[in-house]
């Protein structure tokens, strides 16, 4: 049997591969207080660029209303992103209002940590049930290069601790590796991070967008990771926590802790992708790497009732046949079409 069609409610959406929408990526904020240069280059994203305005961006009625939709075609889990998500004021009330959401199983935030530690106990009080915490190396001189130069890794600390005191457990956390940047700083997060319940997971450095000067000499394969974790602090593999789950998961085999990998470039996962992503002013995407997008702002604002929206939604998961990490190496030797900034629709 296809585990995936085994997962699926019969009356929600196929995409043309037999991917049922269970994740839903909310980007609430297209602004960032990072520069990281693998996401929003300093070069580009200055002073002088233009972000949206707050009338450009979804109101948060405006996203409950498009989220409950997307519940009502299989959407279980929903996750906040950005830019920044932290950076949109009062989303707090916004968690409110989606973990009311029937049928809502996780309400998850992504974040850079700067301002966990102040909204942590109100963002739990207010439903959300998981944080996951950028954070890329704990040497400062490293992280400040991995930031563009903002922050610091106790501010990050301080956030995580905040999470955990609230209950924002397990939290996660999740660093991009690149060569000759911060992996020789891989091990020390690991060290720091084991027997605390704090999740540690390795990002291999992709190629979103197409600002970030993406070099494939700079991946650091997941199974070399590995194995430098393995050969310090013997691992042994974990089921998947649920069905499209993109990290593998190892466990400590001195029970303290885990870790987990997440390999878009060595190991592809799009058969199991079942993720969409809406970004801050109402544009869904079917990929991380989608190179456009289905407005739904315009018909929103519009007066479409919710059945008009829903048939939109649905027909643009029908249509989806992206596999787009699958084919990497074909479609940058054919110079495939601009790609969709990261910060733009969230990691």
């Amino acid at each position: 049997m296809n585990p995936v069609v085994a997962l699926h409610d019969p009356h929600a959406p196929l995409d043309r591969r037999g991917r049922p929408m269970h994740d839903l990526r909310i980007s609430v904020m297209d602004r960032c207080n990072f520069r990281c240069p693998y996401c929003m280059p300093k070069e580009t994203f200055g002073e002088g660029y233009r972000f949206l305005g707050s009338a450009e961006r979804l109101s948060f009625p405006e996203i409950t209303r498009l989220a409950g939709l997307f519940v009502g075609l299989g959407v279980r889990k929903l996750r906040l992103t950005g830019g920044e998500p932290l950076l949109r004021a009062g989303l707090a009330e916004l968690v409110g209002d989606l973990a009311a959401l029937p049928k809502v199983e996780d309400v998850a935030l992504t974040t850079n940590g700067v301002l966990l530690a102040r909204h942590a106990e109100e963002l739990r009080a207010q439903g959300l049930g998981r944080v996951t915490v950028s954070l890329d190396s704990l040497d400062p001189e490293v992280f400040r290069t991995m930031s563009g130069g903002y922050g610091a890794p106790a501010e990050i600390l301080d956030g995580i601790q905040a999470a955990i005191a609230a209950g924002l457990a397990p939290v996660k956390v999740n660093c991009v590796v690149q060569r000759g940047v911060n992996d020789h700083t891989a091990l020390a997060l690991v060290e720091h991070f084991r027997g605390s319940g704090v999740i540690v997971r390795f990002i291999e450095y992709m190629d979103v967008g197409t600002r970030n000067h993406w070099d494939a000499s700079r991946v650091v394969p997941s199974r070399e990771l590995h194995a430098a974790v393995h050969a310090r602090w013997p691992l042994v593999p974990l089921a998947a926590g649920y069905h499209g789950e993109v990290a593998e998961r190892y466990a400590f085999a001195d029970g303290r802790g885990e870790v987990g990998f997440i390999s878009s470039v060595s190991q592809p996962f799009c058969g199991a992708c079942t993720r969409a992503r809406l970004s801050s002013e109402g544009v869904l995407y079917t990929c991380l790497f989608a190179t456009h997008g289905l407005d739904l702002r315009t018909p929103l604002r519009a007066g479409a009732d919710d059945a008009t929206l829903e048939a939109l939604i649905r027909s643009a998961w029908l249509g989806r046949n992206d596999r787009y990490s699958e084919a990497r190496a074909a479609l940058h030797a054919a110079g495939s079409e601009r790609k969709i900034e990261m910060y733009y629709i969230g990691g």
